[in-house]
């Protein structure tokens, strides 16, 4: 273990206002609903990966109703991160609200949804074409219900726009399998960048609110502390990237306005106490995500303008690294906050989450290296990501299947 103790009371207060809320299901798994959530989005991490080097490859033949990259980019955003997103708002929406949000039977039935999406999704021939789009399509508007509900009950109006990014997925899914049926053309990728886009939208709302303050808790450090009006511009910029590249797109514009973004994600971390974290893995792995969006937001840039860098790498910057770093820590922080235990990153927690950056790393480079070493690099990069989730799978299942430590509900 690495660093300070950090009380899991910490990450209480990362969704505050917090009160506890009482759960009506006396099953553990469905007791809140980061734990179904991160048991299947874990696994389907784990595994997906290596379904798509088997499709990659030519071991398994693709989907008959996507082209295979574009599967591969919608699994991991619509399949992948929105089962991360959901368990998340989930819990964070009943602290914040005071008001639960789904548990129990209900709780389950959504995961339901979710996993049904994703057979429809992998194996596309046992349904009719239309169907995979409504089986595919429910989920989210589901979510935005469980959700919105206890927001507009509290009248939480800080926290609406968790509403509006989740109607915004589901605008960019329902793109997707427009033109897959035939209804509209040429929505497929642009659907997947506003995908990624949206996605990385709601992690730079959130790392504002929480990150500088985790940073703080854990290293004590008081200097660490976050900039409201670079907040402010930062997500405006990012707000601005989105718009070009789906419904104005312009290379050298867009290269304009994601180079702004890019300086404005970096601006903002400045005060946020990075240099403070080495010790601190659970914090640190947050600030390595983090930097992943600067970096990506950069290489987007300079793809949309010039051959020296491709569109893949700036897109995995944001995907494998930003999206799959940040997404395994929180998921981490909020399994042991969350379940009474001590903010402490064992060491098999440490190694997947070296895992996960290190195959982040491989995959941005990949396509710049030698086309000999494209894909090795590809297998090592799907492999160690599997790997990172695999041990967060092994490690944190049966504490997401357990009751709470101090006995409270939840």
């Amino acid at each position: 273990m690495t660093g300070r103790p950090i009380a899991a009371r910490d990450m209480q207060h990362s969704l505050v206002p917090h009160k506890r809320v009482e759960a009506r299901t006396g099953s553990p798994i469905s007791a809140k609903g980061f734990r179904p959530f991160f048991i299947l989005a874990a696994t389907f991490a784990a595994s997906i990966i290596v379904l798509w080097l088997l499709v990659l490859f030519g071991v398994v033949a693709p989907t008959n109703y996507l082209d295979a990259p574009t599967w591969h980019a919608h699994e991991m955003v619509f399949g992948f991160a929105v089962a991360v997103i959901a368990g998340f708002l989930l819990t964070a929406v009943g602290n914040w609200t005071k008001v639960e949000t789904v548990t129990g039977k209900p709780l389950l039935a959504l995961c339901a949804v979710w996993l049904a999406g994703r057979v429809a999704m992998t194996i596309p021939s046992v349904f009719p074409r239309g169907v995979v789009a409504i089986i595919d399509l429910a989920f989210l508007p589901l979510l935005g219900v469980a959700i919105g509900r206890p927001l507009i009950v509290a009248k939480n109006r800080r926290n609406f726009i968790m509403v509006g990014l989740i109607s915004a997925l589901f605008i960019a899914n329902t793109a997707i399998h427009l033109d897959a049926l035939g209804v509209v053309a040429g929505w497929r990728g642009r659907g997947c960048l506003l995908g990624v886009d949206v996605v990385i939208l709601l992690i730079a709302v959130m790392a504002g609110r929480v990150f500088p303050m985790f940073t703080r808790n854990a290293t004590r450090v008081e200097s660490i502390r976050s900039s409201p009006t670079l907040d402010v511009l930062a997500i405006a910029a990012m707000l601005v990237v989105t718009v070009f590249d789906v419904a104005l797109p312009n290379r050298f514009v867009g290269a304009f306005a994601a180079t702004i973004a890019s300086v404005l994600a970096a601006a903002r971390a400045l005060h946020w106490g990075t240099l403070h974290t080495r010790k601190y893995p659970l914090v640190w792995i947050l600030h390595v995500g983090y930097a992943w969006i600067p970096i990506g937001l950069l290489l987007h840039a300079i793809a949309l303008v010039t051959t020296s860098v491709p569109a893949t790498s700036a897109t995995h910057a944001l995907t494998a690294g930003a999206i799959g770093a940040l997404t395994l820590g929180m998921m981490t922080r909020v399994t042991l906050g969350h379940t009474g235990r001590l903010l402490e990153a064992s060491r098999s927690t440490v190694f997947s989450f070296v895992c996960v950056t290190f195959a982040a790393i491989v995959r941005v480079a990949g396509p710049l290296l030698p086309f000999a070493w494209y894909r090795p690099a590809l297998t090592i990069a799907g492999t160690s990501w599997s790997v990172a989730f695999a041990i967060y799978l092994f490690t944190y299942a049966p504490v997401l299947v357990s009751p709470r430590l101090d006995g409270t509900p939840g």
